[in-house]
């Protein structure tokens, strides 16, 4: 499985426990007022902002946060200013490395983001060093006991989707940027429960890791999903079920 993949499954379970020290809202709120910022408050014209409200809600933030959230972007209240920037650079194994942030502070972001990947045998790269390893999709993940595969397939091949892949556990449904909020609606519209839902860097190629060089880069990757600035992190790293089992146990 591939590192989005494998990842997104990771990250699922770390978000159950950062929701109980209510970690993850730090995270949510500023996804909110970036997106209100960008696209304006109205969920209805702003696919962004109705994303970052929907894993709002999964994440059981209150109404009254989400509110305050979008009106702090849209100026409505006053609030911290946020801004956008990519981090670019290598981990262990030659795997590449793209680290999205919003920050008040992007000499101290910055800084604390290389200090991250030094530690575990990565660096820093420049802009547009492993940018062009990735393309963004669509991707959509629904729970095996939702509905069969080729049910699935037949319903989302229809709404535009471009692939359908399955693992232990889920299905990852695939699409074009411009196809996800209509494949979204299709399965939604069937009342299956969708169990995660981006707009992500999916990488073009896979590289294979294992032994100290897994086991850095998931510390890597643990450290930067742990920081208060950093909102996305891709890699296209493949590591072993075996191995990654072997990690998450020691």
């Amino acid at each position: 499985m591939s590192g989005h993949s494998k990842w997104s499954t990771i990250r699922r379970k770390k978000e159950k426990i950062d929701a109980q020290r209510g970690k993850v809202f730090t995270k949510l709120i500023k996804e909110l007022t970036i997106a209100a910022r960008r696209g304006g408050g109205d969920e209805d014209s702003n696919p962004a902002l109705r994303t970052a409200i929907a894993n709002a809600k999964a994440a059981n933030m209150p109404a009254a946060n989400i509110e305050r959230a979008i009106k702090k972007g849209t100026g409505e209240l006053p609030g911290v200013s946020y801004d956008e920037v990519t981090y670019e650079g290598y981990g262990p194994g030659g795997t590449a490395l793209m680290i999205e942030a919003l920050t008040d502070n992007k000499n101290r972001t910055v800084a604390e983001i290389r200090h991250i990947l030094s530690k575990y045998n990565g660096n820093m790269g420049e802009s547009g060093c492993v940018a062009w390893m990735f393309e963004k999709k669509g991707i959509i993940s629904i729970n095996k006991s939702e509905i069969g595969e080729e049910e699935l397939l037949e319903l989302v091949l229809e709404g535009g989707a471009d692939d359908l892949r399955s693992d232990d556990d889920s299905y990852e449904i695939v699409t074009n940027p411009s196809n996800y909020e209509n494949v979204k609606r299709v399965i939604e519209s069937h009342n299956i429960k969708i169990e995660d839902a981006e707009l992500t860097m999916q990488p073009q190629n896979t590289v294979n890791v294992s032994g100290k060089d897994a086991e850095n880069l998931i510390r890597i990757m643990d450290a930067l999903e742990d920081h208060d600035d950093v909102n996305s992190i891709y890699s296209n790293f493949d590591i072993d079920s075996e191995e990654l089992q072997r990690i998450e146990q020691g």
